[in-house]
């Protein structure tokens, strides 16, 4: 297959990426809606509106300040910086960002509920969808692996045997959907918990995963991703320690 796959015809002609990252965002909210219309919202129709607008104004400023932060010497003496940062972005900054934005958005409009439960499936299919997209682009996006000698290992575009990282991130998050549909099953999660177990899961799956990256590291051996990671798993500390020894605290109802 060659790499970046691109998406032609006569006269027309658009990088997979662009187009399975398009797909993922007009995927993502469809099933959003679908969802909001077929189970119940605690949040008002008013107040909803405002925290999707809040969510989509923090995971795009986000997603690009830590895509930019990265390697930040590259940034610093980019000579258009401007043009570095809308270019730079990643999945992690973009959902810290969203959830920094949200809960600010929801201490102005007195909105205690959880707002992320519903969010959290559509995001898992718009991110899929969107990893589908990197894995095509190949070695043109930053979202590859270091060379690897393993049998899954993929040249995607340099002549370099590499891990897919990409595949590897559809793979867990089509386990964790599964996981916690299965969760879900025979209990009922307090409200927000779903939202907050598929964070703590992501983010631990990032956490790991940057260490087969070509990335920026630095002198303590970890990168700005990873950093993120560290400080949205502290955000969660709560929820990090009832999942671990006592979660029933978790749950509401049990089936």
């Amino acid at each position: 297959m060659p790499y970046p796959l691109p998406f032609s015809s006569p006269g027309f002609s658009m990088k997979a990426h662009l187009f399975f990252e398009t797909l993922a965002f007009f995927a993502g909210y469809r099933y959003f809606v679908y969802l909001r219309k077929t189970k119940s919202d605690p949040i008002p129709e008013t107040k909803r509106i405002w925290i999707i607008i809040a969510a989509a104004f923090g995971a795009f400023f986000f997603s690009r300040l830590l895509g930019s932060l990265e390697d930040p010497i590259q940034f610093i003496n980019s000579p258009a910086p401007l043009i570095y940062f809308y270019a730079n972005k990643t999945i992690v900054g973009g959902l810290l960002g969203a959830l920094i934005t949200v809960e600010l958005t929801k201490k102005i409009l007195h909105e205690k509920s959880s707002s992320g439960d519903l969010f959290t499936y559509p995001l898992i299919l718009a991110m899929i969808i969107g990893r589908v997209g990197c894995f095509l682009a190949g070695v043109t996006e930053p979202t590859y692996g270091v060379a690897s000698s393993l049998p899954w290992a993929i040249d995607l575009g340099d002549g370099v045997p590499r891990h897919p990282i990409a595949l590897y991130e559809i793979v867990f998050l089509v386990a964790l959907w599964i996981s916690l549909v299965q969760i879900e099953k025979p209990v009922t999660l307090a409200n927000g918990v779903r939202f907050k177990m598929f964070m703590i899961g992501y983010l631990v799956f990032r956490l790991f995963i940057e260490w087969i990256k070509p990335a920026h590291f630095f002198s303590i051996g970890i990168t700005t991703i990873q950093l993120a990671c560290l400080a949205g798993l502290f955000y969660y500390y709560k929820t990090v320690y009832f999942l671990a020894l006592r979660p029933s605290k978790l749950i509401v109802q049990a089936d």
